[in-house]
């Protein structure tokens, strides 16, 4: 029987990168996957991708920073399959470059906005589903521009996700005891990913600079954070609450420069 045989997995930002690499891995280990995006061409076709490999997927259309919408994913979601046992709260943005000072508020409202807002908005309506079905798992993301030294000009980037860091571990420490497990995924430099692209349109020294930051030589790949954030939702991980999960490759142990001019 495969890992998630029987259970109803949610990936937010699930039309590409990593949030389309973890669909198909939570659907491959037997999960009901419910995909949502405001990328429809993008989410039907990770859906497509899991049907060919005869996983079972279903996507919804959703704008995670309005409340309405994340309300009927929610109930949506439950209404077609009958539980939510996980949700990968995932979509995020970059952002533009730039200095602290320099951000414009539009900018920085967007970033907190998609990085930060939708996972409060996300948790609000997933946990009182989990908590009456007796458990379940929330993984957000956050990166390791959370972490450490944080990453000069993307303030709000990082903000937002060291935001999302106290954010699962403040509802980690309400809802432990109600059986809901919240972790935190920060990921280093993942290529193939919108945000890496968003970085490399932006800077074109930046996978010159950015590899060598990763003292293990190589960037990252979708399919790798996904195979994490499967384990960190599994029954295997069921001691891990609370924790940001580092997958970098060692890079947030090296020096974090500057990788914008």
């Amino acid at each position: 029987m495969s890992v998630f045989t029987e259970k109803v997995v949610l990936v937010t930002g699930g039309s590409s990168g990593i949030g389309r690499a973890s669909a198909l891995a939570f659907a491959k280990a037997g999960a009901k996957v419910v995909v949502a995006d405001v990328d429809v061409t993008g989410g039907e076709d990770t859906v497509s991708k899991i049907e060919i490999a005869n996983g079972e997927a279903i996507f919804i259309k959703t704008d995670v920073t309005k409340a309405v919408e994340v309300k009927q994913l929610i109930k949506k979601t439950v209404e077609t399959y009958g539980a939510l046992n996980c949700a990968f709260n995932n979509a995020g943005i970059l952002g533009h470059s730039s200095s602290t000072a320099a951000c414009t508020e539009e900018n920085w409202d967007r970033v907190l906005n998609i990085n930060l807002k939708s996972i409060w908005l996300c948790m609000k309506y997933e946990i009182p589903y989990m908590r009456e079905q007796g458990g379940g798992v929330i993984l957000n993301m956050s990166s390791i521009a959370g972490l450490g030294s944080g990453l000069q000009r993307f303030p709000a980037y990082t903000v937002s996700k060291y935001g999302v860091i106290g954010l699962t571990k403040t509802a980690a420490l309400e809802y432990a005891k109600v059986g809901i497990r919240i972790n935190a995924l920060c990921p280093g430099f993942i290529h193939n990913t919108p945000l890496f692209e968003s970085q490399v349109s932006q800077n074109s020294d930046f996978k010159e600079v950015a590899i060598n930051q990763v003292p293990i030589g190589r960037f990252g790949t979708p399919e790798e954070i996904a195979e994490i954030a499967v384990f960190l939702c599994s029954d295997k991980a069921s001691f891990i609450t609370g924790h940001p999960m580092v997958v970098d490759g060692a890079g947030s142990m090296s020096r974090y420069v500057i990788l914008n001019k």
